[in-house]
């Protein structure tokens, strides 16, 4: 472990001293935390982190190392990373290289050796927060670090989705023979979501968020799917627009996640920011319609507003909230009563796992197929 001093500042001058984790230097974001005990390889990669400061909860962070397979995007994306024990050693068949030394090669500034019980009993009671770490030459004195903890923009209203995109359309072909073609608007989608429709039989055309709806239609789609990503839904107005010009031609359309809330507010619904998120892979989710129980990997510091089990008006037809969390009530999914778009709050394709709602990828092929 390094023993460069480095210091996690939190926008309310709470101070938590340690080492320095990959790279020295300075980072902003906000500060969340991660409940989840594995996986820490596809949450650094998760574009829907982009700018977060992510506190792992799991005590012992880098045993299995870093590798080529598992990455859910071309980079990391959290804006730093909060660790209590670094492994000094990877011990996993598939490792090709340990966790310190892709934290510096991609540049990411974390710390270690604080203690994250702590960090994450203050998240829990204050809420999730503008952040900063700071290791080597950008320590300075706590009145002067707090000052650029606090000169950062806020979540709220953060417009992030296109920082994240693609920057052009890309394909991944099916597994087998072809049953459909899926056009996925790319808002911060994971690497194991067009794996999850190839296996599937569907060709995933992989569009930029800014894409048009006539860019869309000219690909003639069995289906939309509107993926993960970060920042503030109600800055989305291309996104939720193009949604509602997708409903209005009655395409089947499937989101998760960020894609739950541009489905949601194209249904007239609103967002809010939570207190501090759902973010791990440990949240049960309950269907409404069948009771069905799911254990979810999630990552959202949004969500829409709604009551379990509520019928509502759209200008697509009448509508309800699907799904909803078991630990707190909050909106888990939305879908049209007459079947032809749904979505949900969580990760069905979740990789590191669970993969309890896996089975929604079926519904999804269902609906295409009887579109």
């Amino acid at each position: 472990m390094s023993k460069t001093k480095a210091a996690l500042v939190l926008e309310d001058g709470r101070v938590f001293r340690g080492t320095a984790f990959g790279a020295e230097g300075q980072t902003l974001g906000e500060a969340v935390f991660c409940t989840a005990m594995t996986g820490y390889q596809e949450t650094l990669t998760d574009p829907s982190y982009d700018r977060q400061i992510v506190v792992a909860t799991a005590p012992q962070i880098g045993n299995t190392g870093w590798n080529d397979e598992d990455d859910e995007s071309g980079k990391i994306w959290v804006a730093g990373y909060a660790v209590r024990d670094p492994s000094p050693i990877s011990s996993n068949w598939r490792a090709t290289g340990t966790l310190q030394d892709q934290l510096d090669k991609q540049n990411v500034v974390g710390i270690a050796g604080i203690d994250t019980r702590a960090v994450v009993r203050h998240l829990r009671t204050r809420g999730s927060m503008k952040a900063g770490i700071f290791s080597g030459a950008a320590l300075a004195g706590d009145d002067e670090l707090l000052a650029r903890v606090n000169g950062q923009p806020s979540m709220l209203g953060a417009d992030l989705a296109e920082e994240v995109s693609t920057d052009g359309m890309y394909t991944i072909e099916p597994v087998g023979d072809h049953r459909f073609t899926v056009v996925a608007v790319d808002l911060g989608i994971k690497t194991n979501t067009p794996r999850m429709f190839a296996e599937r039989g569907v060709r995933t055309h992989v569009v930029p968020s800014n894409t048009s709806l006539d860019d869309i239609l000219a690909l003639n789609p069995n289906g939309v799917f509107l993926s993960n990503g970060p920042g503030d839904p109600a800055t989305q107005t291309g996104a939720i627009a193009l949604t509602q010009g997708v409903l209005e031609r009655g395409i089947p359309l499937f989101g998760i996640c960020f894609g739950n809330q541009i489905l949601g507010r194209a249904l007239g619904r609103d967002t809010y920011k939570m207190k501090f998120g759902h973010r791990g892979i440990n949240i049960p989710v309950v269907e409404e319609g069948t009771g069905r129980i799911s254990i979810t990997a999630q990552n959202h510091g949004f969500a829409l507003e709604g009551e379990k089990g509520e019928v509502f008006d759209t200008p697509f037809g009448k509508a309800e909230v699907s799904h909803i969390c078991a630990n707190d009530g909050t909106v888990e999914g939305v879908r049209l009563l007459d079947g032809r778009a749904f979505s949900v709050q969580y990760h069905p394709e979740a990789a590191a796992g669970p993969h309890d709602a896996a089975y929604l990828f079926d519904r999804f092929a269902g609906l295409m197929e009887g579109a």
